[in-house]
């Protein structure tokens, strides 16, 4: 497979999990508003600012439901809005299109004409919550017709791996944050009204990753961010938990090299790693320094996602060119 084939789907399979992990966190945001206090207004939406790593450019700008779902839905200048995800993804598929099925091709065009169609008033002033969960169910559609009309071969290999690395590496930011925000001693001391508050966060947090239902059936309706961590970190049977990313990434890497008799070594070690640390480590013995502890995590994702592009994609006159400008500066 061409270098420019494998980059391609690698980056549709990114973005597409990407605007899904927006429209999730909008979503999950805008139904919380009819649970929360006003004054958690303003904390809610920098929260949402900080999981997605989208700085405010004027400080005296004032986050409101309307701007920030304009921001992260509609706004092209902005690189993680639905619309430069869905853009970008269709962008990546329409370069390989002889290389996936007609059928995801003609799913991904129509989510991306579905999302260039509309505007935000219509949405606003309708049923945001519809046109959210039609994102995101279009983009489940299409890596669910991923796994059941593509050869399960290199190319598919890639388009996992680039699922899982965004997936893994979104819900170890989303995990750090909020575990910074929300749990400290003062906050678990504090009144009962602040106390719900806490609980309708940790509630949002699950929904954010899709895995309340999941959550519930393992440690039933109690919410306890101890268990919460756990089982987005550890679990090895929730498909949006770190661990079950991480034994994905391990595998799709495995895989690839196999079939292009490469040398993945890099990648393999480092996904290995990051397996491993994820198999044997207890949450008793992380949960001293979490942050630092999910930092990792979000590092060991960016290491990978550097040696692929070394491995596949970048040319070796490329990369050497890269080592040494890198051991320059």
């Amino acid at each position: 497979m061409l270098s420019r084939v494998a980059d391609n789907l690698y980056w549709m399979s990114r973005y597409l999990e990407r605007a899904e992990h927006t429209a999730r966190l909008i979503d999950v945001n805008l139904q919380q508003m009819l649970d929360q206090n006003p004054e958690y207004t303003n904390q809610r939406w920098q929260l949402l600012r900080s999981c997605l790593r989208i700085p405010k450019v004027d400080q005296a700008q004032i986050d409101d439901a309307y701007s920030m779902t304009q921001l992260l839905t509609f706004d092209s200048t902005q690189p993680l809005s639905i619309v430069s995800c869905i853009d970008s993804a269709r962008e990546n598929a329409r370069q390989v299109r002889e290389q996936i099925s007609s059928e995801m091709w003609e799913h991904v065009n129509r989510l991306y004409l579905r999302i260039k169609d509309a505007s935000i008033e219509e949405m606003w002033y309708t049923q945001p919550h519809a046109f959210l969960a039609s994102v995101k169910e279009g983009v489940q559609s299409i890596q669910g017709l991923t796994d059941a009309t593509m050869n399960h071969s290199e190319g598919w290999h890639f388009i996992r791996l680039g699922r899982f690395v965004e997936r893994g590496a979104a819900t170890a930011r989303i995990l750090d944050i909020y575990t910074r925000t929300f749990h400290s001693p003062e906050s678990e001391n504090s009144s009962d009204t602040a106390s719900h508050a806490q609980y309708l966060s940790w509630v949002g947090l699950l929904r954010s990753c899709a895995a309340f239902e999941a959550y519930c059936k393992v440690y039933t309706a109690r919410i306890q961010p101890v268990n919460i961590f756990v089982f987005l970190i550890f679990n090895d049977e929730s498909p949006r938990a770190i661990r079950f990313s991480s034994a994905m990434i391990q595998v799709a890497s495995q895989s690839i090299a196999r079939a292009t008799n490469s040398r993945a070594g890099k990648i393999e070690r480092i996904a290995g790693r990051l397996s491993s640390m994820l198999e044997y480590d207890q949450i008793d013995e992380v949960m001293y320094d979490l942050h630092s502890y999910l930092e990792n995590i979000q590092r060991q994702c960016t290491q990978i996602h550097n040696a692929i592009r070394l491995t596949y994609v970048v040319y070796p006159i490329d990369a050497a060119l890269m080592t040494r400008g890198a051991a320059q500066a």
